[in-house]
């Protein structure tokens, strides 16, 4: 497909992933094109500058939930590697034959947490029906669209888990991806936000009121794999330095847990 194919096709998917590719460098079809969850943005970013002499060359990273993501390289996006923040997105895009099933590997781990903004006065214990509603009040609860965007979905899962998600659910604001619900706390405009212990390490405009039990939730797994159609050449050295000890020391940096060996 050309590129003034997929860009024509990207507009039918929808106006979001048509911006995220128009937002792409021109010369990114010569390089290695990754397509990344928002969440890891930080830790792939040192990744990929410490990879670039391993590789042969930096790759062009494109950040978004995993969702879009997925719809894009379904679409005919010019992608090398995708990397989800779930099992599903990465399932949706296997079962279509449209990832190398033997380069699929499990990646890194994480944790959810409740955030507030850093000045904030909250406090709480997460567990089985604590007030969530209450430490809300009249404010928000950001947390990525839950439909579709792993967080979302996940956080979602735990609260459901916890008994509080019916006295919540009319005070989330969802957001496209969770580093959008990491900003809406940051900036005050969320009270509360349910994002990745990882996004909150990253933003020194929030501090962390709870973590969720990891028995609330399924647990967070972010996989990896090369896309079928992948052409560029140093595709296979950036999947193998992702998953080295070097990679794994910058991940771990970033508050990952890394689940390769």
């Amino acid at each position: 497909m050309t590129r003034r194919g997929f860009e024509m096709k990207a507009i039918a998917i929808g106006g979001f992933a048509a911006m995220l590719m128009a937002t792409m460098p021109a010369h990114a079809e010569d390089k290695v094109v990754v397509f990344a969850a928002a969440s890891l943005k930080d830790a792939l970013d040192a990744v990929n500058k410490s990879c670039e002499a391993d590789v042969g060359e930096a790759a062009t990273i494109s950040y978004a939930a995993s969702s879009a993501l997925a719809k894009q390289i379904e679409g005919g996006a010019p992608a090398d590697v995708f990397i989800s923040a779930d099992l599903d997105w990465m399932k949706y895009l296997s079962d279509k034959k449209l990832t190398k099933p033997d380069t699929e590997v499990k990646l890194l781990g994480n944790e959810i947490v409740l955030v507030a903004p850093k000045d904030s006065k909250v406090e709480t214990k997460i567990e089985k029906g604590f007030d969530l509603a209450k430490l809300v009040g009249d404010g928000k609860l950001a947390m990525g669209d839950f439909k579709a965007v792993p967080a979302g979905k996940y956080g979602k899962a735990a609260l459901e888990s916890l008994g509080v998600w019916s006295s919540v659910e009319g005070k989330v604001a969802q957001a496209e991806n969770v580093r959008a619900a990491l900003k809406l706390v940051s900036t005050g405009e969320a009270a509360l936000g349910i994002v990745y212990a990882t996004d909150a390490h990253a933003e020194k405009g929030v501090k962390v009121v709870g973590t969720f039990p990891e028995d609330s939730h399924p647990p967070i797994i972010y996989p990896v794999a090369q896309i079928a159609d992948s052409k560029d050449k140093h595709t296979p050295a950036f999947l193998k330095c992702l998953q080295s000890s070097k990679a794994a020391k910058l991940f771990k940096e970033q508050g990952f847990t890394v689940l390769t060996k």
